[in-house]
């Protein structure tokens, strides 16, 4: 029998309303925190703040290859000859030391001698046996980098809940780290249901579809920095998904099923979370998606999605993501573009809309959304022809041509 819905968990919540819930929820469920190398960084939850030990660059060294020198010495007007006493390459270890009227040679990132307060580049200089000529032009303390001018000794260099990118790897590693602290990434299964699946490379039969959830779902998981484990298909019958659900909650942070979540004859799965654990809202006033279940088996967050292809992506982003973001203590807002329309659109429902587009930017400098023709929920080659999600909020009707609107940016689009 179909699950009765008549019960006490929310229903038909606002897209705000549900993702406020599940961040919350999440963030109660923290991760634990793991130490790990640098270059194994790349893309993970930063856990706490980190501050350099010491001044970037560690000492005052020269932007250019020329000449050192003291400022106080340059010409004025026509030209000086400096007596050369020396050369400093980058990582020596040697000092040296410029009086008046004296210059050191000197490479890209070398230390300045003791003394020296500017760098006359060698193009700007005539050498004369052991002694150089610099002409009038250069100001004292030109090509110059001094101790701590990219950052402070103390000054954070990134924060906790911060995703390391290239750069921040490189600014950890600058301040001499080889590890940071960070979230653990969650557990996460997924689980696709029906027996209509077919996996891809086997021969359909009449009535069967080839399985793209597990493939879609499990590369915006991948996205994340997350592999689901175990990925698997499961039939649509109620002992083999109470079976799978209680196995993997066991054993996982989070537990992603795709379809089985409305209310027809064979979509079990409200009744068996509600059975195993709690629901703590079914269904979000959001198109595609409109089925979304979110509840608890254990100490295991469940989300069940539904099965058609481009709701299971809608309900990933616009909620699932903010989630899983949320649990690592990441910042759970989906960043977000805005785009005029190039066409009218209009709806007749009440809930958020989310409608596939191409993105463009011509030489106005102004970003442009087209929506795609195929927006049906079972059309995927809608999604690859995508780069964006138009969002249209849930009581405007009615846009135009020319209108600003919000857009999420698929994976992969920039």
């Amino acid at each position: 029998m179909p699950f009765d819905s008549a019960t006490d968990y929310p229903m038909r919540l606002s897209v705000d309303e549900a993702r406020r819930r599940i961040v919350d929820l999440c963030g109660q469920r923290r991760v634990a925190v793991d130490s790990v190398p640098l270059d194994r960084a790349l893309r993970r939850v930063l856990a706490v703040d980190i501050a350099a030990p010491h001044p970037i660059p560690p000492f005052a060294n020269s932007a250019m290859d020329g000449y050192a020198l003291r400022g106080a010495d340059l010409p004025r007007e026509g030209e000086k000859r400096f007596a050369l006493v020396g050369v400093m390459l980058a990582g020596t270890d040697a000092t040296l030391r410029v009086r008046e009227d004296e210059c050191v040679r000197i490479t890209t990132g070398a230390p300045l001698p003791d003394g020296a307060d500017t760098v006359v580049i060698k193009e700007r200089v005539r050498v004369d046996g052991d002694a150089i000529v610099v002409p009038a032009g250069d100001a004292a303390g030109a090509n110059v980098r001094p101790a701590g001018e990219d950052v402070a000794a103390g000054e954070t260099v990134a924060h906790a809940g911060e995703i390391l990118g290239a750069a921040q790897l490189g600014v950890i590693a600058s301040c001499g780290f080889a590890s940071v602290r960070v979230a653990r990434r969650p557990r996460v299964a997924l689980l696709v249901t029906g027996d209509e699946l077919v996996p891809p490379g086997e021969p359909l039969g009449f009535g069967r579809i080839h399985d793209s959830n597990r493939y879609s779902l499990g590369g915006l998981l991948e996205g994340l920095g997350i592999v689901a484990d175990p990925s698997a298909h499961v039939r649509d019958d109620v002992g083999a998904l109470r079976d799978a659900l209680r196995a993997v909650a066991a054993t996982c942070d989070v537990v992603i099923s795709s379809g089985g979540v409305s209310a027809g004859e064979a979509d079990y799965l409200p009744r068996l979370i509600a059975e195993l654990g709690r629901i703590d809202f079914w269904k979000v006033r959001m198109k595609p998606g409109h089925p979304v279940l979110c509840g608890e088996i254990g100490k295991a967050i469940v989300f069940g999605l539904p099965g058609n292809p481009v709701s299971s992506l809608a309900t990933f982003l616009a909620l699932v993501k903010p989630g899983l973001m949320a649990m690592q203590g990441a910042d759970a807002a989906s960043p977000s573009w805005r785009a005029r329309l190039t066409v009218p659109l209009r709806k007749k429902h009440d809930r958020t809309e989310y409608l596939r587009a191409r993105l463009d930017c011509g030489d106005d400098a102004v970003l442009r959304a087209t929506p795609v023709e195929r927006q049906g929920s079972g059309m995927m080659a809608g999604v690859a022809e995508a780069d964006a999600l138009i969002v249209i909020p849930e009581q405007t009707h009615a846009l135009g041509e020319g209108d600003v609107v919000d857009v999420i940016l698929l994976p992969d689009a920039c």
